[in-house]
């Protein structure tokens, strides 16, 4: 029999192959069903809802595996891991972003010096990290939800028209003098670093981790449109513009993840670089509406509200996913359902069982 945990811990039971129960960086409802990604894979999971244990009140199993090979023409190689750090499910799609940004190799205890010196000077961009894509969610004969690369309303798999070193994303950003000098920094350096992704009609949030640019965080607004079997950047209005830069104030935090829920958005926040610091939870009141009447390129937005802060260890128990539990798994009151990458051993039982958190929210 399990050890059984407080009523707001959800039980995730992974498989012993499962590269992702410890790295989860993404998560999204399609009803009694989770979806779940990690940094250091390139697929998604997909588990059921099972019977609780003891006084828990979730508990979520069965795990299938949807690798993004079979569904997409991936920019990089097949195993090459996409970091996807951002999901949401709408309309029958489920949407997914990778990091987009590069990485840099870190020192080992066991490594020379000079080695050290040559392990952190490498700089290396896996070509699966540029990808935003949304696949189709279609029922088997069981009713269960899966992904599909062709849908038998002809809904299709599409991702943003670009290869192993660009996409139309980057490419737009090349020149932005925000944020175009970022894309040659690795993302754990306060480079660039997509970690949040939230949808509105064909719009598009990207929550940048970094850089945060003398305390202000960022949200890009896109807009696409399927051609053919890509998607493609149209313009946002009659100008051309083609992306807007929201910046926010969080207390010099990067966003780690955000989600819509109603007319608010809600964004979790944390440190943008390697270090053990608050992860919370920001509120932008009535976002929702205030977006779909903008029209200025560039907004400024320091009406946040704090929420909650989440716990977080020394070099464990980091904050990577939020979002809304459907309201049938909810129940009368609004919960967010909050995962972690690196799990200390506090939220861990066994081998391939992690543990998230239930939140309530106004």
């Amino acid at each position: 029999m399990p050890n059984t945990r407080s009523a707001n811990a959800v039980r995730l039971e992974f498989t012993p192959d499962c590269l992702v129960k410890t790295n989860l960086s993404g998560a999204a409802f399609t009803g009694d069903w989770l979806w779940v990604a990690g940094d250091e894979a390139c697929g998604v999971e997909r588990l059921r809802r099972l019977e609780p244990v003891g006084r828990e009140t979730l508990r979520f199993g069965e795990v299938c595996d949807f690798p993004l090979a079979d569904l997409l023409d991936l920019p990089g190689a097949p195993d090459e891991e996409a970091d996807i750090e951002g999901m949401a499910v709408v309309d029958g799609f489920l949407w997914l972003v990778g990091s987009h940004g590069l990485k840099r190799k870190n020192a080992k205890p066991e490594r020379s010096h000079a080695d050290n010196a040559r392990r952190l000077a490498k700089l290396a961009l896996d070509g699966n990290r540029r990808l935003l894509a949304c696949l189709p969610i279609e029922p088997d004969a069981s009713g269960a939800p899966c992904l599909v690369r062709l849908a038998a309303d002809g809904r299709r798999a599409l991702r943003l028209k670009g290869d192993a070193q660009h996409n139309l994303l980057t490419r737009a950003l090349a020149d932005d003098p925000h944020f175009g000098p970022y894309l040659l920094i690795p993302g754990k350096d306060n480079g660039f670093d997509i970690e949040g992704l939230a949808v509105f009609g064909r719009r598009l949030l990207l929550g940048l981790r970094g850089p945060v640019l003398r305390g202000w965080s960022a949200l890009l607004e896109i807009e696409v449109q399927a051609r053919g079997d890509e998607l493609r950047l149209v313009p946002l209005d009659d100008n051309g513009t083609l992306l807007r830069k929201h910046f926010l104030q969080l207390d010099g935090l990067g966003v780690r993840d955000l989600h819509f829920s109603g007319d608010d958005l809600y964004l979790l926040a944390g440190p943008t670089m390697v270090l053990n610091g608050e992860i919370r939870v920001y509120k932008w009141p009535a976002a929702r509406p205030l977006l779909e009447a903008n029209l200025e390129p560039v907004r400024f937005e320091s009406a946040l509200s704090e929420s909650v802060v989440l716990p977080h260890g020394q070099g464990s128990n980091r904050a990577e996913a939020i979002c809304d539990l459907p309201a049938d798994l909810a129940g009368r009151k609004p919960s967010w359902l909050v995962l972690y990458d690196a799990p200390g051993a506090d939220r861990r039982e066994g081998e391939h069982t992690v543990f998230g958190d239930l939140l309530r929210h106004d």
